[in-house]
């Protein structure tokens, strides 16, 4: 059987239970003042029956079809025929009680019986409250089908995000061979007798991006090892074209980072920088300050080097807003003869 059903049948001992306590209450009231127990007995029926009537008029017509679907002219309408309505059967009843019940004598019948009025109130005063029931059970799900509608954007756009970034993962592969095999290209045309030794780092380092790219956080201390790696592959091309400075300092063992988070800016610096006076000068520094870590670099450039920017620095970009959305900060600057990269990320230690 279908769950609608099941749950509409399951409701129906608490709609009994409820109209009849309204008719307990209706019996109740028009007591008052009054001996004839069967006539009361009937009146009350016939205003439950009014009340049951109007109440499911408005909760599964009225209301779902003209309010909440902001036909409020239609929904007037309809509420002024309910009313009408309703005010054609209480009379009738009254009429009904003077003719059969008191014989034609008005002033026996109890006062309360022969307010149109007070009659009229009591039976909206049901409906309000069914209506009202309704209103709220339908806020309640509008705002129930909202958080699951928003939870369910939060889990696609969590989803895309990962996708994008395990994209932009999947692209510095390429990008990071395509510079080192340029490298050793040059050396074998040389044939130099340093290629093999930059082919086993060149190992070493792709070893660590295939088994570790994946990770989402990997080791700093592993990081700042494979750093050392590239920068001796590059020492051994630039021979004594080279000075590079790096100092990593205060760095906790338990501290992680994004896998090859800071290597982009490095290879960016030897692919992109430009020798003075022969020599290529980079000045690397690392370190840990309270709750954040700080990756400098500067190296010496001329202005024409730094004016187009490679897929690296464009791919480390996107990966710093994906992962830390606004807890990082990065400056890049270009000067005619120096360019410097400053990033601060907040420490994520290994648990």
């Amino acid at each position: 059987m279908n769950k609608n059903v099941l749950h509409k049948i399951k409701k129906v001992p608490l709609h009994l239970l409820f109209w009849v306590g309204v008719w307990f209450f209706f019996f109740t009231f028009f007591s008052v003042g009054s001996a004839n127990k069967s006539f009361i007995f009937w009146f009350s029926t016939i205003l439950s029956a009014v009340s049951i009537v109007a109440s499911y008029s408005f909760m599964y017509q009225i209301i779902p079809d003209y309010l909440i679907q902001k036909k409020y002219s239609k929904f007037a309408l309809y509420s002024i025929y309910a009313f009408l309505f309703s005010m054609s059967v209480v009379l009738m009843t009254m009429v009904f009680g003077f003719v059969f019940f008191y014989n034609l004598d008005y002033q026996t019948m109890p006062s309360l019986t022969k307010n149109p009025s007070v009659i009229l109130v009591c039976v909206f005063f049901i409906v309000a409250i069914m209506s009202s029931y309704k209103i709220v059970k339908y806020n309640l799900k509008t705002i129930d089908d909202k958080r699951v509608l928003e939870n369910k954007i939060l889990k696609t756009e969590l989803q895309l995000k990962e996708q994008e970034l395990r994209f932009l993962k999947m692209q510095i592969h390429p990008h990071f061979l395509f510079n080192t095999l340029n490298t050793i290209y040059g050396f074998a045309l040389k044939k130099s007798e340093h290629t093999s030794e930059m082919i086993l780092k060149l190992s070493n380092l792709l070893d660590y991006i295939l088994y570790q790219i994946e990770e989402p956080f990997v080791s700093l201390n592993d990081e700042i090892k494979h750093i050392n790696n590239y920068i001796s592959l590059e020492k051994l091309r630039f021979q004594d074209g080279l000075d590079v400075d790096f100092v990593a300092e205060g760095i906790n063992d338990d501290i992680e980072i994004p896998p090859m988070l800071f290597l982009p800016f490095v290879e960016n610096a030897f692919k992109h920088g430009h020798q003075i006076n022969n020599v290529l000068k980079v000045k690397i520094h690392l370190e840990q300050v309270e709750h954040s870590l700080i990756f400098k670099m500067i190296n010496s450039t001329n202005f024409k080097s730094q004016t187009k920017e490679g897929i690296g620095l464009v791919n480390i970009k996107k990966r710093l807003e994906m992962i830390y959305n606004d807890t990082f900060d990065l400056n890049i600057n270009s000067n005619p003869d120096l360019y410097s990269v400053e990033l601060s990320i907040p420490i994520k230690k290994h648990e």
